[in-house]
């Protein structure tokens, strides 16, 4: 694998990907989705190109050839701290190693290229397999919880008004 910034030509392969993980049947081969929880979408092409084009954001795909095997969104946040979010792997390919390098490639990336001592993320606290995987790479809740964005349908249909996020943090 070979990691790369996303560029605006890649959105349709990358969007088709962030779908087909998190999203509906498809998602249900790997263990990593959410389409038990919410339906409807994960992004849109327009969030993708908005954050692509934005100055503090990037996203890292992890790219076998020229296809896109995964990605993983990252904003400085300032502070020398960082976000992380949208983390996919295609299904096919989960429980390979590929998150695990995704991570490792993002605390690179924002050390380096923003000089992050933190790196935090989200997570939907009802996830509690993905939170283990998190904590397992040095991850920690840290106690706080944001709302869900019940009602906005850029984020998804929640099949239950309980959804809320889990954040999670790590020093780099």
């Amino acid at each position: 694998m070979n990691f790369d910034r996303a560029k605006i030509d890649d959105i349709t392969a990358l969007h088709a990907l962030v779908e087909s993980a998190y999203r509906g049947e498809s998602a249900k081969r790997g263990w990593t989705h959410e389409a038990d929880l919410l339906d409807g979408q994960r992004t849109d092409a327009k969030a993708l190109r908005e954050i692509i084009a934005a100055d503090k954001q990037v996203i890292l795909l992890a790219k076998d050839g020229d296809a896109i095997a995964g990605c993983v969104q990252l904003s400085h946040v300032g502070d020398g701290l960082a976000y992380l979010g949208l983390l996919t792997v295609d299904p096919a390919l989960q429980a390979a190693g590929l998150g695990r390098e995704l991570l490792a490639a993002s605390e690179q990336f924002v050390r380096e290229q923003w000089q992050a001592r933190a790196i935090e993320m989200t997570v939907i606290r009802q996830r509690d397999d993905l939170i283990a995987y998190y904590e397992r790479r040095g991850y920690v809740r840290t106690g706080e919880q944001r709302p869900f964005p019940h009602g906005d349908p850029r984020f998804g249909r929640p099949k239950s008004a309980e959804l809320e996020f889990a954040v999670l943090r790590k020093p780099i």
